[in-house]
């Protein structure tokens, strides 16, 4: 017998095992009138009351629903209620800017546009067949209760969602990841990080980032309490464990650093020490932050790796018995690595150091972009674009990034996109822009920018400038003027003479 593997299915199994039970407490001070809380069938009846919703707009199976919202228990419900009827969830990170919303909106041929209430204005001018701003009154015109939606015949090999990405493109693109894709990795990340039915998941993650690293599905078929938060901030993160009894969390390593910064102020003993098991993933941290987390918070400290082409889990490490003789410092080196290939995953590094995959959570491809796909996916492997070596148990260790993406914050920056933008200025006569190592952010965006003759241009100028074109994250927080940039005979800018001394003392190029 076999069965299509659909997340509709982590859901389903929720609410038959677990329908009472506290489904999720939504952020209090949601801009779109909190959900407050609500059991696992109450979610579910709303999920299937949202895919009835579709059903009356006349929105097919098949068609995108673009969300552009931050964490909320409307998003949440969303990649039940739109992907689980058999539509294409399209979560869109909430910090872009106009033009860089409408043009995924239109490049995924989104029919519906959902958008959080504080990011109407703002994005205005992006448009969609329907548009709804999230709250009170499009949860009337959305969600028909008492009405069963229309039957979809279940296709694990259906595209679920489109997650977009920066890449190494002055566009972002759009990732097809199927049915197949996210039940296979919620199922490993779950099965890997001991998800049980006694956690409590508090989501520091970004719910567009891949989906929350698939924890939205993970979480969810464990009957686990989802503990919405809005924003990310180190003390709230820390009053939300000891409110909720929080369990599990994940995070960039940005994130990470904001709790223990919190947690030097924070008075009395630092909650969910012993109880708490934290995922990280974006950037390697620093191996000092690992140690913190461990000595300091008392927390369990995992790492893995992957990316949104990848669902993203591709490796985990996590702390093994075989370390528990290490002392701190030591068991952080251990776990700053990226870890030994998740269930089902194959990894190898082919002969120029660029590290490959092979697995069932690999995309189906990039949406509207042949050419794109079968440039990442050779011979049945896909292609990392970063570097790295495998060590002792098959352990890989990220060394250099072969594509040309800064991560800041968690967040992939195209250095592509951020020239482009600065150049665009009429008083820069050539630009590079790199990623220099940062303790907090672990890396920075720096521009340096050669300047036409005779022109006054500052700094702030040119920061202030890329503003108005890009997301703040992407946005350089340094600018030095040079006469020069180093260039081969062709012209190409060679970024690795830029960046050295950046990051001299460094043994990775990634940090």
């Amino acid at each position: 017998m076999k069965v299509p593997l659909t997340i509709i299915d982590y859901l389903r199994r929720a609410e038959q095992v677990y329908p009472e039970r506290i489904a999720f407490v939504d952020e209090a001070d949601q801009p779109a009138a909190s959900w407050g809380t609500k059991t696992y069938r109450a979610m579910a009846a709303t999920a299937r009351a949202q895919a009835a919703g579709l059903d009356a707009l006349g929105i097919a199976q098949g068609a995108r629903v673009a969300v552009v919202s931050q964490n909320s228990a409307r998003l949440l419900t969303s990649f039940f209620g739109v992907s689980g009827s058999g539509r294409i969830l399209a979560p869109i990170n909430f910090r872009l800017v106009a033009d860089e919303v409408s043009y995924i909106v239109k490049h995924c041929g989104a029919e519906v546009l959902l958008v959080d209430p504080d990011l109407d204005e703002p994005l205005r001018q992006v448009t969609a067949k329907h548009r709804f701003v999230m709250g009170a009154q499009s949860d009337e015109e959305l969600y028909r209760f008492g009405v069963e939606p229309q039957a979809w015949t279940p296709d694990e090999d259906a595209t679920a969602t489109i997650n977009y990405t920066s890449g190494t493109t002055a566009r972002p693109k759009g990732v097809q990841l199927t049915h197949r894709n996210l039940w296979l990795n919620a199922a490993t990340f779950g099965w890997h990080m001991g998800v049980n039915d006694r956690d409590v998941y508090l989501h520091t993650l970004p719910q567009f980032h891949c989906n929350g690293w698939g924890m939205v599905y993970a979480v969810t078929a464990m009957g686990c309490k989802h503990i919405i938060l809005r924003k990310v901030d180190g003390a709230e993160i820390l009053r939300r464990i000891e409110q909720h009894g929080v369990t599990l969390l994940c995070g960039a390593p940005a994130a990470v650093n904001m709790v223990l910064d919190a947690a030097e102020q924070w008075q009395g003993e630092i909650p969910g020490r012993g109880r708490v098991r934290i995922a990280v993933a974006g950037a390697p941290p620093p191996t000092r932050t690992i140690e913190r987390v461990e000595a300091e918070l008392g927390w369990q400290f995992n790492q893995l790796y992957g990316l949104t082409e990848t669902a993203p889990l591709l490796t985990i490490n996590r702390p093994r018995p075989e370390l528990d003789h290490l002392v701190p410092a030591e068991r952080a080196m251990q776990l700053g690595a990226a870890g030994g290939p998740a269930l089902g995953v194959e990894i190898r590094v082919d002969e120029q150091g660029e590290i490959l995959a092979r697995s069932n959570v690999i995309m189906e491809g990039y949406w509207s972009q042949p050419e794109e796909t079968d440039a990442a996916i050779i011979d049945g492997w896909f292609h990392t674009g970063d570097g790295g070596s495998i060590g002792e148990n098959h352990t890989l260790i990220i060394a250099d990034r072969k594509k040309d993406v800064i991560i800041s914050g968690g967040e992939n920056v195209s250095s592509i996109e951020v020239e482009g933008a600065i150049f665009s200025h009429p008083d820069v006569a050539e630009v590079a822009v790199i990623g220099i190592p940062d303790e907090k952010w672990g890396e920075l965006v720096l521009a340096l920018v050669v300047k036409k003759p005779g022109c006054a241009l500052t700094e702030d100028a040119v920061m202030a400038y890329t503003g108005t074109k890009l997301a703040g994250y992407k946005c350089p927080k340094h600018v030095e003027f040079r006469t020069e940039l180093a260039r081969t005979a062709t012209g190409k800018l060679q970024k690795f003479k830029l960046r050295e001394p950046y990051w001299k003392g460094y043994t990775r190029r990634v940090n």
